[in-house]
């Protein structure tokens, strides 16, 4: 489960941000949009908004780099594979000299939290992880490295220290601990938890191969929700299935028409917000199953604001522990109907290129605010800032 996630100095993001995932206890609004922790509850949804060109998606794409980053660390370094490192360092470009990028991730399961982390730039790498435990409360070291020395705690010294020393400058210990036969678990708990974590744009689920993937799987063991999901969403689909023709899958949909009749349809003439919706439902069903972590660039693509709420509402599922970080433009579900103060994001960028992170309950707001309202009203930042211009009328 996501407890934090923080970066600093990575693509617009200059100043450190962090988006926290622990509720405010104050807020008593809406319990079923919470998951209960051992002394702690957590969000399952967060919303981040912000105007066009705000930084939103930089949020979304350095959560992306940071998980490359640590999946892909122990990759070979010769002429055809970049230094992972140099690859994925774009800190903010519009100062001198440059500076470290930094990651952390705080993650949590229901008899410890793990806070791991690390500060580079294209050569040298500093990381850290720490262990608290609910039950003693007591917190302890796991690892620390810097400047080119790893230090081990106590609970993992006499297993990993004779490894230390074969660890290379730009292979993250996390990744080459997790990838050995070791007694201790903590790495493969910390690099599985950042490793199964579902981020995803809109390109994704316009993808076939995805739905040919996927969807074969889906249709065999799950159809019944899937067809019933499909209905909830008003798609008039009444059935689907597939077929493999000439070694090629093809799928197809079934409709009821006014005749009473049923009439096949292949599933990629269905409208793009179905397709997109399908895929949703893979992702989101696979993600809940297995109380993991999904992050998505602007949802709101190609799906009916009410789609939307639906999509949200398979995270609010009281069976389930997963969550859903996303990005969005669209205000429509800005409401304290739907919404905690403390789920709501917003970013925002200033005239230099800096881009900023501030959550609703930083705001001082009125019991009966709109929040969408107030932000179109500018508010609470995150909205484009329009320069007065002149159009001609056409002869």
């Amino acid at each position: 489960m996501l407890v934090q996630f923080t970066m600093r100095n990575v693509l617009s993001f200059k100043d450190e941000i962090t988006i926290d995932m622990t509720s405010i206890p104050a807020y008593k609004e809406h319990n079923y949009n919470l998951i209960k922790g051992n002394k702690e509850n957590f969000l399952r949804v967060a919303a981040i908004y912000g105007a066009n060109a705000s930084g939103k998606s930089n949020l979304y794409y350095g959560m992306q780099m940071f998980q490359r980053i640590v999946m892909s660390s122990m990759n070979a370094v010769g002429e055809i594979e970049d230094n992972t490192l140099e690859k994925y360092y774009i800190p903010f470009a519009f100062e001198d000299p440059e500076e470290p990028s930094e990651y952390e991730i705080i993650i949590c399961n229901s008899s410890a939290e793990y806070r791991y982390g690390f500060e580079f730039d294209n050569k040298k790498i500093i990381k850290w992880l720490y262990k608290r435990d609910f039950l003693s409360n007591r917190k302890s070291i796991i690892l620390e490295r810097a400047e080119g020395k790893i230090k081990t705690g106590a609970s993992i010294r006499r297993e990993c220290d004779k490894y230390k020393n074969q660890i290379p400058n730009e292979t993250l210990a996390l990744t080459f601990f997790s990838r050995l036969s070791l007694k201790t678990d903590v790495f493969q708990k910390v690099f599985s938890e950042v490793s199964n974590m579902m981020i995803v744009d809109t390109s994704f689920y316009e993808n076939p191969r995805v739905m040919e993937r996927f969807l074969p799987d889906v249709i065999d063991k799950n159809k019944a929700e899937l067809v019933k999901y499909l209905a909830a969403i008003d798609t008039g689909i009444k059935d689907i299935s597939y077929d493999t023709i000439d070694k090629k899958i093809e799928f197809f949909t079934y409709h009821k028409g006014k005749d009473n009749n049923d009439y096949k349809l292949n599933l990629y003439n269905e409208s793009q917000g179905t397709l997109k919706s399908i895929i949703i439902f893979i992702i989101a069903s696979s993600i809940i199953r297995r109380d993991g972590i999904m992050v998505v660039d602007e949802l709101n693509v190609k799906l009916h604001p009410l789609l939307l709420k639906f999509v949200i509402d398979l995270f609010n599922n009281k069976e389930s522990n997963a969550q859903l970080i996303y990005t969005t433009h669209d205000t429509t579900l800005l409401d304290r109907k739907f919404f905690r103060r403390d789920q709501i994001w917003f970013v925002q960028k200033d005239d230099y290129g800096y881009s900023s992170l501030s959550a609703l309950s930083d705001f001082k707001i009125r019991s009966d605010a709109s929040f969408e309202k107030d932000y179109l009203s500018g508010v609470y930042g995150g909205i484009p800032t329009l320069s007065d211009y002149i159009m001609e009328a056409g002869e």
